[in-house]
């Protein structure tokens, strides 16, 4: 007899409405700028469908604008256009032959986008009252009776596209200082007309639209809400859990909604609606909420959570504790859309895990279709979902040879295997994980090993023979009937700059004070002193590890200034909201940053640093070590070697151009499906 599968409380049945659903793990509600049209696109339909096929339960597809004004991404998606309809009903479809259910996400989005977005559709924003976004600071226009009619209305319509495609429910997004939850929040609702005053007077259009949604659909579609248990607004600002625990007592009073998805955060606070890496908020840090708001409801509506859940563990435990009856891990279907068909099959260690990189919110941010770091087949799931990689042919398989441990290597070396090739990977250091090792070892950045040990385990998995410590010989090159060149790259020394294209780096860079991020990182991790009591860090990569090594330096006493041509420091941690986070802990050890700044030499000791808009200049005296985080440069010694010579060799990730490491692990990705 098999062992019964664990977390055996995610695997409870549940029911929402009328709507049965097979077990408590759900996707929530992301947005992932897919739509054509406006419309839900194929593109939408094999993502979802894959996860459905993975075994989640409930699937909240992307937000889907109930009304005109809530047509704030350039490839979002519209509900209340009935061309929707055949396309939601080809997604129920594709998601129900899997057992899941579907709910689709009913927003508006406020003061949360740009009126002139769409170029044959300028128009005001709407929004409850005339404050301005924080990140888009375009002044809305507060709403008047019609307006108010309007968007209840396209919601209600929305609402019956998706009864009439099929779709199992509807979540009305009141949440995330959008349109609804900017109505429900006292930082953004100004109003006196009965809209806005009290807590029940903030409610008052979220019930209105819920009462319409019922009139028109009854009981067919499941009726819920998201809502952020808290704002988490500074000084009590905005919505509170206590102010949220008296909106779900008049909500689940009304008798209108099946459940309460619980999140946290909004625009204003985007860290905490999304957490990275850095986040200082603990796994699970809604749980605590969800139970209170539970607790609220009582057996009127089921309760939705969201909040940093990257394991199945802490999902069961939360069920289990009655924190909420169910539990969303969307970040980690997006890593793994098979997460819960491995754990009841056994199989939990072949599960890959979400690690935080945020590659996901930094493309949304961009308006760029959505993907994950580890993941490269998310979107691109009809040309590299499950059951695309296809076997080699009997006795066509390969000897392939690749040369580098990391990510691009391990992607593309496990990707040849699993195709049936015979695969050596050489690594020429002792561990894997190229440059992954060193943001490993940073602070609050952890969570690469994890990604790191999934990739290798990955590759051994897969049957690679892992090769560390030593070089690839003429011998290895010779004897593989491919060779993957997955070097990665070195830091420039020189100091050039893009921002000095007229010279070849920085006077005095080659001084031994002088050294790269990455020799700078690897010192100060063996013995911060090694490096001196003064450090200059100059920075253009706004990343990780400038602000890692400033952090590492700050800790040990020793006085750093960072240094960038950049309006600030840090654009790349603010794209992936680790800012906050990241500047708090710099502030907290003394870190100075110096935005707007570059070097025009350095003379022993002292570095010559101007403004970059008016020259003005400024000696910084005393330096012990100027560390540059400039560029990197390919390792391709060995790909120059052979190319040309009838050796089948090609270079992959950093060796071929130095980039992200989401698009060297899709390079990997890709060089392993094309052997």
């Amino acid at each position: 007899m098999s062992a019964a599968p664990p977390f055996p409380h995610l695997w409870q049945p549940l029911t929402i409405g009328r709507v049965d659903v097979k077990n408590r793990v759900m996707i929530t509600g992301h947005t992932l700028l897919y739509g054509e049209n406006g419309l839900v696109s194929d593109r939408h339909i094999a993502y979802f469908a894959e996860r459905a096929r993975g075994g989640a339960g409930l699937i909240v597809i992307e937000q889907q604008a109930a009304h005109v004004s809530g047509r704030n991404y350039l490839q979002g998606c519209t509900a209340y256009d009935p061309a929707i309809v055949p396309r939601y009903a080809k997604l129920a479809e594709a998601c129900h032959v899997h057992g899941a259910r579907v709910f689709a996400q009913l927003f508006c989005g406020g003061a949360q986008g740009a009126g002139t977005m769409y170029i044959d559709d300028w128009r005001p924003l709407l929004a409850p009252s005339a404050v301005a976004s924080t990140q888009f600071q375009e002044l809305p226009a507060a709403m008047e009776p019609p307006d108010i009619r309007a968007v209840i209305d396209g919601f209600v319509g929305s609402a019956r596209h998706c009864r009439a495609a099929g779709l199992d429910g509807v979540e009305v997004h009141a949440a995330h200082s959008q349109l609804l939850g900017a109505f429900l929040s006292p930082a953004f609702n100004r109003r006196h007309d009965g809209y806005g005053g009290g807590v029940a007077q903030r409610c008052r259009i979220v019930l209105e639209i819920g009462e319409a949604i019922r009139k028109a659909v009854g009981s067919d579609l499941a009726v819920g809400l998201r809502l952020s248990a808290s704002e988490f607004l500074p000084k009590g600002a905005g919505i509170t859990l206590e102010q949220t625990e008296e909106q779900v007592e008049i909500f689940s009073r009304s008798g209108l909604f099946d459940f309460f998805d619980v999140s946290g955060g909004g625009y204003f606070a985007k860290h905490v609606s999304v957490t990275p890496m850095t986040s200082d908020q603990p796994e699970g840090f809604l749980a605590p909420a969800a139970k209170r708001l539970k607790a609220v409801a009582g057996n009127r509506a089921k309760v939705f959570v969201v909040g940093r859940i990257w394991n199945l563990a802490l999902a069961d435990e939360i069920v289990a504790a009655g924190a909420a009856d169910m539990v969303a891990m969307t970040r980690a279907h997006m890593a793994d859309p098979f997460v819960v068909e491995k754990a009841r099959s056994g199989r939990a260690d072949a599960i890959v895990h979400c690690v935080g990189a945020m590659v996901c919110v930094r493309r949304l941010g961009e308006q760029n279709h959505v993907t994950c770091l580890v993941n490269p087949a998310m979107g691109r799931e009809a040309r590299w979902g499950a059951g695309t990689l296809s076997p080699v042919a009997a006795g066509a398989a390969k000897r392939v040879l690749v040369v580098g441990g990391g990510p691009a290597g391990l992607r593309a070396a496990a990707r040849a295997a699993e195709r049936g090739h015979s695969v050596r990977l050489i690594e020429r250091a002792a561990t894997l994980g190229g440059r992954l090792r060193r943001l490993a070892a940073l602070p609050l950045r952890g969570r690469w090993q994890v990604a790191i040990d999934d990739l290798v385990k990955t590759a051994r998995g897969a049957g690679v023979a892992l090769e560390l410590g030593r070089e690839a010989s003429a011998a290895d090159v010779a004897a593989a009937d491919r060779i993957v060149v997955a070097t990665g790259a070195t830091w420039d020394r020189s100091g050039f700059s893009a921002y000095r294209p007229e010279r070849d780096g920085i006077p005095g860079a080659g001084q031994a004070n002088v050294v790269d991020i990455g020799d700078a990182i690897d010192r100060a991790l063996a013995a911060p002193e090694s490096l001196g009591r003064r450090v200059v860090i100059l920075d253009e990569t706004q990343d990780a590890l400038p602000a890692g090594l400033a952090e590492i330096l700050g800790r040990a006493g020793v006085q750093v200034e960072i240094l960038t041509p950049g309006l600030f420091f840090g654009d790349a941690l603010a794209r992936s909201y680790d800012l906050p986070a990241i500047m708090r802990r710099l502030r907290t050890v003394g870190v100075v940053v110096t935005p707007q700044h570059f070097v025009e030499r350095i003379d022993g000791a002292v570095v010559h640093a101007y403004g970059i808009w008016d020259g003005a200049a400024r000696a910084i005296e005393d330096v012990d070590t100027l560390v540059l985080s400039l560029s990197r440069l390919p390792v391709d010694s060995l790909w120059r070697e052979y190319e040309g010579r009838g050796a089948d060799i090609r270079r992959v990730g950093d060796a071929l151009a130095p980039r992200s490491i989401e698009a060297v692990i899709y390079e990997g990705e890709k060089a392993g499906r094309d052997v």
